[in-house]
């Protein structure tokens, strides 16, 4: 895991302009591609950051994750000036055409954040229309709350604490929608998974039934949960099935159903 509050912004205090393609380059010498790994995993990348160059690098390099979390914070020009943040949308639509055109298969994550100071239903229903357009494979979201000292804290027009929870539900299911049909997409295919428990309760109950979400049942106890590449460890879905591989171990997994946020599968092989 490479991360930082902006990761895109390493070696800058070295003098280094783009200096995150020379990391990736390196540990990429350091640590040579196996079947089993290894996987490097960029976290929380600028948007405004992600140049040319560190795109090639990522697709290039067989040990990165074709995965990156760009934090965005919202869809609305107005809303991201009044953040102080990007709000060049055209080149963020721009960024993620080339992540994708390099990378067919990368997984995109983002977070927004709903109800800050001065949001209109309108800019909501753009963060909204947002979503839906860009296809994003995860997203998190985070009602705004007031921190002391702040401007935002001071803005006269804070949006009610009902109207903040209503909007961040209608995004969660906007965002669940997509999600669950990205992830159709990886049905029939396969995918190597990072085995990581072989207990039904990490799962967190996201089953329908114990052994598959179909209703299938496994014998007690004998689920895994593991993550792929297009899984960041804490905030994105799993990769479940029946059976009890070693944790730790590497598999491979044909996907034979999608859910909102997890893939349930079979090992195909070691």
């Amino acid at each position: 895991m490479l991360v930082a509050q902006d990761s895109t912004a390493y070696g800058r205090d070295l003098g280094q302009r783009d200096g995150l393609p020379d990391l990736l380059e390196r540990l990429s010498e350091a640590l040579p591609p196996s079947p089993g790994g290894p996987w490097l995993r960029i976290m929380y990348a600028y948007p405004g950051h992600v140049s040319p160059r560190l795109v090639q690098t990522m697709a290039s390099l067989p040990q990165v994750c074709h995965y990156l979390d760009i934090p965005l914070q919202h869809a609305s020009a107005a809303v991201l000036r009044r953040m102080r943040r990007p709000r060049d949308l055209g080149r963020v639509r721009h960024m993620f055409a080339c992540l994708r055109a390099a990378m067919p298969d990368i997984a995109l994550r983002t977070t927004f954040i709903v109800g800050y100071p001065g949001e209109t239903e309108a800019e909501f229903e753009e963060l909204l229309d947002f979503v839906r357009e860009m296809r994003f494979d995860h997203v998190g979201a985070f009602i705004y709350s007031p921190e002391p000292g702040t401007p935002a804290a001071l803005a006269a027009d804070q949006v009610p604490a009902a109207v903040k929870r209503r909007r961040y539900r209608r995004l969660m299911g906007v965002a669940q929608e997509v999600s669950l049909a990205r992830n159709r997409e990886w049905v029939g295919r396969e995918l190597t998974v990072l085995v990581e428990s072989g207990a039904p309760a990490q799962t967190g109950g996201r089953l329908a039934a114990p052994g598959g979400p179909d209703g299938r049942r496994a014998k007690s106890g004998e689920v895994f949960a593991g993550r792929s590449y297009r899984d960041a460890p804490e905030v994105d879905g799993l990769v479940l099935g029946p059976g009890r591989p070693p944790a730790g171990s590497m598999v491979r997994v044909r996907v034979e159903q999608a859910l909102p946020y997890d893939l349930w599968g079979s090992v195909v092989a070691t």
